[in-house]
């Protein structure tokens, strides 16, 4: 009897000590719960910066360079990067706690970031690891994730997103963390129907996919709602602040002191629609600086041909007859917002639905809106040059023949004007988006040397070959036939 009692102290005293020790050995500064809110400003920060800089800007006829060839601007890329996968960890873990919690505000912002990347990754590459994505800490061990479609990608993207929306549609308190809308879930749920009609109209292709059913999902959420409202209100912009880590993050660049000047066709189409933004963008050249020429004296600018050999531009830039980016892109902290959507992009894109006949709406009316909503921008964050751009200036840069939406008569008159807009705001702004418009519609051209096709996307990057061969094998013979992963193969969304 006493051997029993005696055993059982000796168990009783064990299971205590274990469960002190456990307590003992928590680590305080790796906690294993957090609240969502730690992860939201972060993934915001970098959701907001990921695909923007410079490097669109070659490829989109925006800029040339001048000390050696970018292989943006000669369509000589090759392989991508899935770094946006690493993005989206925090995402979601963010969506762990988010649901540990039960809070569904962060779950449906969750899902919007997880849709904006995926739809940015799949532009890329088309077939994409999704459905199996993002499970690499599995209790089975790390499992090489499969292939969707893009297809099924773009299916989740809309789905994803739609839930967003209603989750959103009964949460009043304020979202914190929140560093875009300062916790306004109602601004949120503008944001991500403008989203929406974005993913759609890239979609143009598939309108007759039953599957889809892109013209009655996007009259829905035209009718249904929320939208983004006038006057940059309801931006989804990140702002800078004059706070190291907070800066405008091409502030003190060192690129835009060398070899980097603008593309001439960038600078043509401006100076043909006499379109006063371009005062905003780009500075004089040297020579018109020299000569005393008005900063509006659009004779004043000029820049480099982007199908010559970066010498022979090289050539025109050190005679001073080349523009370069204005400082105040790296030589002000705060300069203007990065916009992942606005309300000049989406009324852009309501006047294309509009002109598709896929709504009821005026096109010209959006188209108007769109544009001015554009200038409104620089003139309030074009520090001392708005007087370029106001409310004068616009209505009568929306007078000019190559502008005024009422000289187009057919559909592709239309959609060149609308597309055209997209891509003038798009300076140092949206990413690749302008580039998967020109694939998409054909508008604007782009100059290129002669027998240099614009490739439609980025080859699969290395470590795929060297982790997941298999599955991206299987990805490239479904899509482009077996072993032909290169740049010039059409995805589906193009088809």
């Amino acid at each position: 009897m006493k051997r029993i009692i005696y055993s059982a102290i000796v168990m009783l005293f064990c299971l205590t000590s274990c469960e002190r020790l456990e307590d003992i050995n928590i680590d305080p500064n790796r906690p294993t719960e957090t609240h969502p809110q730690l992860q939201l400003t972060k993934v915001q920060w970098d959701a907001f910066r990921s695909f923007q800089g410079t490097g669109p800007l070659y490829a989109i006829k925006m800029l040339v360079q001048t000390d050696g060839e970018n292989s943006n601007q000669y369509y000589q890329w090759n392989r991508g990067s899935f770094d946006p996968y690493y993005n989206m960890r925090d995402v979601t873990k963010m969506a762990e706690e988010a649901e540990r919690i039960n809070d569904n505000s962060y779950i449906a912002l969750a899902k919007f970031f997880k849709a904006y990347y995926f739809y940015n990754l799949t532009l890329t590459f088309g077939d994409i690891p999704y459905s199996a994505a993002l499970k690499g800490e599995s209790t089975d061990g790390y499992v090489p994730p499969i292939y969707d479609s893009q297809k099924q990608v773009f299916m989740g993207i809309l789905a994803d997103l739609a839930e967003a929306d209603e989750l959103l549609k009964d949460q009043n308190e304020s979202i914190a963390g929140d560093i875009i809308y300062k916790g306004d879930s109602y601004k949120w749920r503008k944001l991500i129907n403008a989203f929406r009609l974005k993913v759609l109209i890239t979609l143009s292709h598939k309108e007759a996919d039953a599957d889809l059913n892109i013209k009655a999902a996007f009259a829905q959420i035209v009718q249904n709602g929320p939208l983004l409202g006038a006057d940059g209100i309801d931006d989804g912009q990140l702002v800078f602040l004059n706070q190291e880590g907070n800066r405008y993050p091409e502030f003190n660049s060192s690129g835009y002191g060398s070899g980097m000047y603008i593309d001439e066709t960038f600078i043509n189409r401006l100076q043909e629609r006499e379109d006063p933004r371009l005062f905003v963008f780009f500075t004089q050249t040297r020579l018109a600086q020299e000569a005393g020429k008005e900063i509006d004296d659009f004779s004043s600018y000029d820049g480099g041909d982007p199908a010559a050999s970066y010498a022979e531009v090289n050539l025109k830039a050190a005679a001073g007859k080349t523009s370069k980016v204005l400082e105040r892109y790296h030589q002000d902290p705060t300069n203007e917002p990065f916009v992942l959507i606005g309300y000049s992009e989406q009324q852009l894109i309501l006047a294309e639905a509009s002109a598709r006949g896929w709504i009821s709406g005026d096109a010209k009316q959006y188209y108007d809106a769109g544009v001015k909503a554009s200038f409104k921008f620089y003139e309030t964050y074009a520090k001392g040059l708005g007087n370029y751009v106001n409310a004068d200036k616009v209505t009568e840069y929306l007078s000019n023949p190559l502008v005024d939406f009422s000289k187009a008569t057919t559909l592709e008159d239309k959609i060149e004007r609308i597309i055209m807009q997209k891509y003038i705001r798009s300076f140092l702004q949206n990413g690749w988006s302008a580039f998967y418009d020109h694939l998409r519609t054909g508008y604007p051209s782009f100059r290129r040397p002669a027998g240099v096709n614009v490739p439609y996307r980025w080859m699969y990057p290395q470590s795929e070959y060297n982790y997941n061969a298999e599955n991206v094998s299987e990805a490239i013979r479904t899509q482009f036939g077996e072993g032909n992963d290169n740049i010039h193969q059409k995805t589906w969304w193009l088809k």
